[in-house]
Formats: structure tokens, C-alpha cells, sequence
């Protein structure tokens, strides 16, 4: 595929993917529930900040300031008519500090969720999903965005929505589903099947993974039930969340991963067959800096069992392997 991510992956074992947006707007001063792709055209050094953070710490995908910069979740903020504009303006920040950074760094435009169920359970249309996607992919791709990363996907229909609408705009495509701590999407599709979903797409993904969602344990176990459903050539995401959120004193949610877990995850990823590997929610440069210092000090090693897992980041509530079931149950026994 002529993109710059299978080019990178030609020569290389893994590529480190950045951290979180939204998270790390929230310690800059953005306010609780306001949409960060304002900060797009009013703060633009801010986000600049965090694209250069995750890029002197070793990332070599940078994703956009977009993740709700469609049309529906810009209606609740009453800017669903700057779709174009604040996403043609993220992807320009994180392309300036791609070209700035002395090596190749791909810019990949963030594309969440609508937040709307779809028909037939819901009331948004398919063609309107795929419209806004479309219009979201375009003003990307304008902006110096080479490839569409379409993340935090649950539904399969939403999910080949967003597929369609990067590829009318003529992007290939990076795609992440999020699996909850019953190993599963809110829809039901479990990682080793989802593999299978990548698959009857109607294009091929560059990558496809998990994102979000659960701690880096959980998260994990996902990467395994996902490698379970590859075949050979498929290019497996790990973005986890930087830990667990707790509230502080503060009334600020803050994530407890330090930069030694992440860095155990980090490697933990790529033995459990994962190419692409960054943070999610919380995860900061400092974390990415260890984990980007972690996979390039210690060789791959053999794919980690549950139970290895398990010691080094904590417990899986339900795996998606099975392998955390049966020794529970032979414990009981």
C-alpha cells in the first residue's frame, strides 16, 4: 500500500504512535467540556506544545487535534459550520512540527466517533455518518494530513462509515476499535473477531488495533485476542490509556500510570504482536520518552501469557484469550 506508515514499517520492527490530546489540553487550562479543537485557531502554541512533546520523545506519528471535529458532536457546541476550517487548521499545526523534526514523522488526522448510534438502533442514517465523516476527511487531507485515523470505533456500521468517508477523500486509513473490561465492544465484537471486520471493510487498513477504553493490562489481552484473529501481514495498534482515571481532591481526573508501567506496556505490546504502539488517555511525552527508550534498549521478545502480564501491570478482569478464565477457575477447583 503507497502510504508513509507501511514505508516506515518496511524497515522497521515498530513504530511509536503519540500520546493524549485531550488530556494534555485539560493541563494546559482548557475547561471541562469545551471542545479542544477551538484550540485549533485561538491557541494554537498550546497545541504545537503537545505535537512537539510527543515528537522530541520519539513519536513518529503525530495525530491531529480532531478527535470530534465532525459535524454532529460540533453541534452541541454550536459549530458544526467549522468543520473545514478547525480541521484544516489541526492538520497545518501537526504538519508544521512533522517537517520541523529533523527525521520523517506522519501526520494522521484523528477521526472519533459521531457520538450517535446508527440505524437500525439509532436514528443517524448511514449516509449521514459517512457525509460527515467525508467532509472531515477532505478538510484533513487539505490540511497536510497523510493518512485518516479512525479511533474509539464500537460499531461495525459506524466504523465502515468512517471508512468510506476517508477513502471518497482519498486517505488511506489507520482503524482502532475500543474494547471495554468485558472484552468486548459496546456492540459486542470481540477483539479476535474484529480482526475479521478489518477484513470485509470495503478498503484495506494500514493498521488496525485498539484503543482506549481500559488500563494497559486490559488492553493487552485485547492485542492478544486481536493477534489471534491476524493473519500474517496485518499490522496490530496498541494505544492504551496511560493506567486507570481517579478524581483528586481537585475535582480533575488524572491517570495513574507512571512511566515505568508505560514503558512495561510498551514492550509487553510489541512481544504480544502489536507494530504500532502509543498512548491514549493520559499519556504524556515523559511517558512516551520511556516507553521510546524501553523498545529500543530491549530486543522482542516471546509473546507474554496473561499471567505475565497480569504480574507486571495488574489484574484482567475478563480476558479475551480465555487464559485468565481457566486459571481462576482451576484456582477455585
Amino acid at each position: 500500500m503507497n502510504d508513509p506508515i507501511t514505508a516506515l514499517l518496511a524497515s522497521r520492527e515498530v513504530l511509536l504512535a503519540d500520546g493524549a490530546m485531550g488530556t494534555n489540553l485539560f493541563a494546559l487550562g482548557l475547561a471541562n467540556g469545551a471542545p479542544g479543537e477551538l484550540w485549533n485557531v485561538e491557541q494554537p502554541d498550546n497545541v504545537r506544545s503537545i505535537h512537539r512533546g510527543f515528537v522530541d520523545a520519539g513519536s513518529d506519528i503525530i495525530l491531529t487535534n480532531t478527535f470530534g471535529a465532525n459535524r454532529f458532536r460540533f453541534a452541541l457546541h454550536k459549530l458544526q459550520g467549522r468543520v473545514r476550517e478547525l480541521n484544516r487548521a489541526a492538520a497545518e499545526l501537526a504538519r508544521d512540527i512533522a517537517e520541523k523534526a529533523g527525521r520523517q514523522v506522519v501526520v494522521a488526522g484523528s477521526m472519533g466517533p459521531t457520538g450517535d448510534v446508527l440505524e437500525p438502533l439509532g436514528p443517524r442514517t448511514l449516509a449521514d455518518a459517512e457525509e460527515a465523516f467525508h467532509e472531515q476527511a477532505e478538510a484533513l487531507r487539505d490540511g497536510g494530513a497523510q493518512v485518516a485515523w479512525i479511533e474509539t470505533m464500537f460499531a461495525e456500521n459506524e466504523l465502515e462509515a468512517a471508512v468510506r468517508g476517508a477513502m471518497r477523500a482519498g486517505l488511506p486509513f489507520v482503524a482502532t476499535m475500543t474494547f471495554d473490561m468485558g472484552g468486548h465492544t459496546m456492540m459486542g465484537i470481540r477483539p479476535s473477531a474484529a480482526m475479521g471486520l478489518a477484513r470485509s471493510l470495503p478498503g484495506e487498513p494500514i493498521a488496525f488495533g485498539a484503543n482506549c477504553g481500559v488500563g494497559p493490562a486490559q488492553l493487552l489481552d485485547s492485542v492478544l485476542g486481536l493477534a489471534q484473529g491476524a493473519v500474517p501481514g496485518e499490522v496490530i495498534v496498541a494505544k492504551s490509556n496511560c493506567g486507570l482515571p481517579a478524581m483528586g481532591d481537585d475535582m480533575k481526573v488524572r491517570y495513574d500510570g507512571t512511566p515505568e508501567i508505560m514503558s512495561s506496556y510498551a514492550r509487553l505490546a510489541r512481544d504480544a504482536g502489536a507494530r504500532i504502539i502509543g498512548g491514549c488517555c493520559g499519556t504524556t511525552a515523559a511517558h512516551l520518552r520511556a516507553m521510546a527508550e524501553t523498545l529500543s534498549r530491549i530486543p522482542k521478545g516471546p509473546q507474554p501469557s496473561v499471567e505475565e502480564i497480569e504480574r507486571e501491570l495488574g489484574p484482567i478482569p475478563k480476558s479475551t484469550t480465555g487464559a485468565a478464565k481457566r486459571r481462576r477457575a482451576m484456582k477455585q477447583a
